[in-house]
């Protein structure tokens, strides 16, 4: 996850990922970059947040701090999802595209460990039928990263166990 990389140069190259496979990428991009198009207008804009394999971009998301009223401390709000027209034209495989979306979930979850320190996640999927990919964290385990883990719709909110520090002896 990093937040380096500009609008205009994600867009520029799903610009040539969807020309590769023939779609006009004027009419592909009307809907789903709007928000990102109107959060970057007045140049970079710091909350978005890409999952990139160093090369290649594959999802973005508007990645924001914030607190609120049901959380006692700050959540990490992650909306917007976009991937890459590869994704949607069938290009990439549903494996492919899930394997993308838990990736970017996982990097999420990693920034509110690190950079943008938060005991909560919301994450909001592309739809709600995304949501079976991530069914199994539901189940909170010894294991598991998570102390609550709900999915409601399109929605994922998690919280995060705190982190045990190892004592000094």
């Amino acid at each position: 996850m990093s937040s380096d990389k500009s609008w205009r140069s994600i867009k520029a190259q799903w610009k040539k990922d969807a020309e590769s496979v023939g779609e006009d990428f004027s009419t592909f991009s009307n809907g789903s970059y709007a928000a990102f198009d109107a959060l970057t207008k007045d140049g970079d804009n710091p909350t978005l947040y890409c999952l990139s394999d160093g090369e290649k971009i594959h999802a973005a998301c508007q990645v924001s701090r914030l607190m609120m009223s049901k959380f006692p401390t700050p959540i990490l709000r992650a909306r917007f999802v976009v991937v890459s027209p590869l994704y949607e034209l069938g290009v990439a495989t549903a494996g492919q595209y899930a394997q993308t979306m838990v990736a970017l979930f996982s990097g999420i979850v990693w920034l509110s460990r690190d950079t943008l320190s938060a005991g909560h996640v919301r994450f909001f999927l592309k739809s709600p039928g995304d949501a079976q990919f991530f069914a199994a964290l539901q189940v909170v385990t010894e294991l598991s990263p998570f102390s609550a883990f709900a999915i409601d719709g399109a929605l994922i909110e998690c919280s995060l166990k705190e982190l045990e520090v190892p004592e000094m002896a």
